[in-house]
This record gives C-alpha cells, structure tokens and sequence, in this order.
C-alpha cells in the first residue's frame, strides 16, 4: 500500500478504533523489504497492512518512533491521516 492508498481506505467498522498490534519488516514479492503492520480492530478483527518503504519511513516518523516496536499500541487513523 502506498501513501494515496492508505489515506483512502475504505472505512470500516471499527476502524477508527484500530490500533497497532505487531509490526515488522517483510520480503515483498519483488524482494524489496516492506513493512508488515499488524492490526487490532475495535469489533475484536484482526488484519493486516503492508506498506511500500518510502510510506512505512513516512509511518515511523508521523508517530515520531525510531524503532517498530515504538508502533505498537499506537492507533492507527491518527498516524495514517496526514501520510
């Protein structure tokens, strides 16, 4: 998911109530690294996010974290908005 994406995602129950819950550094499919984020819905669903390198940098630095697991517990509307 690239920035444009993440800012309009369709809205979902419980969306707004999503936080973080894991985060990591994955293989994408072309074998460039990219962010997995892990998360846990308001209604009790899980899901997951992967964003492009350029916008996981963009997420770590909106939730002024210099580390992955800084992002945990984090909500996740707040530092999507402005991406």
């Amino acid at each position: 998911m690239n920035a444009l994406a993440a800012r309009i995602a369709p809205v979902v129950t419980g969306l707004d109530e999503a936080v973080i819950a894991a985060a990591e550094i994955v293989a994408g499919h072309d074998g460039a690294a990219e962010l997995l984020i892990r998360l846990t819905h308001g209604n009790g669903a899980a899901s997951a996010v992967t964003l492009d390198p350029a916008t996981g940098f963009d997420l770590l630095r909106a939730a002024g974290a210099d580390t992955l697991s800084a992002l945990v517990g984090r909500p996740w509307r707040p530092l999507i908005k402005d991406l």
